[in-house]
């Protein structure tokens, strides 16, 4: 397998797919049970199959959503019947999509990977192979998601297919950034409390906007740089910091102080309605124990209570 590839393609992958892998795998993960005694000797993860679907525009390949494949592992084949089924389904509701490869887990690309590989070709004739390793690797920073390509070699004088790894950026749209941060913001499972769920999400926001001061800190040292002629000036590269700098908000309007105040002021005013709520039940409470105990006194001296 070649370290990376060569036909200048861009691929952008959105989190739609990557949940769409860990969920399958979860589920068969999970309905495997008890394990196979051949995955308990050998110490592997059963592994799930599947297609993903976007739209290629020039260079730029861009894979949205995925779907699930049968897989026959005693004879390395696909469901021929069933992939076009879905197929069709989808072509239904997404017109504008095509099969762009296929997906699975594992920790590298195998050699009856290919196998599956090359039984798409028919229906594009160069199939992107997304791969989800499910094994956790706390060093790991980046996801663990790799996404390979094809290519033809000629190994010993044989012209064969080849696994080649390939670059990828993660995109997103305004529906999936909703979703994933819903999922990322669900109660855990192990009954994590409220003041847990509320220190990670402020520590998420504390570490984006820390993120976003240092790279508007890069932009500016850079606009400097160039306003005192240190490095050349760049009229491409200015236009996208203009771009990028008019999606900032600013903070400085007029605009932008009154309604920042009046957000404020609903905050405090539903603080204090809150200690104020809090302060009548405590009296409450207070009153309630000293009748019931006045009342107690009175039966034993012969007096009613006064409040």
């Amino acid at each position: 397998m070649a370290s990376s590839s060569s036909s200048g393609l861009t691929f952008k992958l959105h989190p739609l797919v990557i949940v769409n892998i860990s969920d399958h795998y979860t589920r068969v993960k999970s309905q495997t049970n008890p394990p196979s005694a051949a995955n308990i000797n050998n110490g592997t993860q059963p592994r799930v199959y599947g297609c993903v679907i976007g739209i290629q525009r020039g260079r730029t390949v861009e894979i949205f959503n995925s779907f699930e494949l049968l897989y026959d592992p005693s004879t390395h084949s696909l469901d021929r019947a069933f992939l076009e089924k879905k197929q069709e389904l989808y072509k239904k509701v997404f017109p504008h999509f095509y099969i762009l490869g296929w997906y699975s887990t594992g920790s590298d690309a195998e050699e009856s990977d290919m196998h599956i590989h090359k039984a798409l070709i028919d229906i594009n004739e160069s199939p992107v192979y997304v791969l989800l390793n499910p094994s956790i690797n706390h060093a790991q920073k980046d996801l663990p998601v790799t996404i390979f390509e094809s290519e033809l070699h000629v190994i010993d004088g044989i012209p064969q297919l080849i696994f080649v790894r390939s670059s990828y950026t993660i995109e997103t749209v305004e529906a999936e950034r909703i979703s994933v941060d819903h999922v990322a913001h669900l109660k855990p499972s192990d009954g994590g409390s409220a003041a847990t769920q509320l220190a990670a999400h402020l520590t998420g926001i504390h570490s984006a906007i820390k993120m976003l001061n240092s790279r508007i800190r890069v932009l500016h040292h850079y606009l400097v740089a160039m306003q005192k002629g240190e490095i050349p000036c760049e009229n491409s590269l200015l236009r996208q910091v203009s771009s990028l700098l008019r999606r900032l908000p600013a903070i400085e309007s007029e605009k932008f102080q009154d309604d920042f105040l009046m957000e404020y002021n609903d905050t405090l005013l539903i603080a204090y309605l809150a200690m104020f709520t809090n302060c009548a039940s405590t009296m409450n409470e207070l009153v309630d124990k000293f009748n019931t105990a006045y009342d107690r006194h009175s039966r034993r001296g012969g007096r009613t209570a006064f409040i």
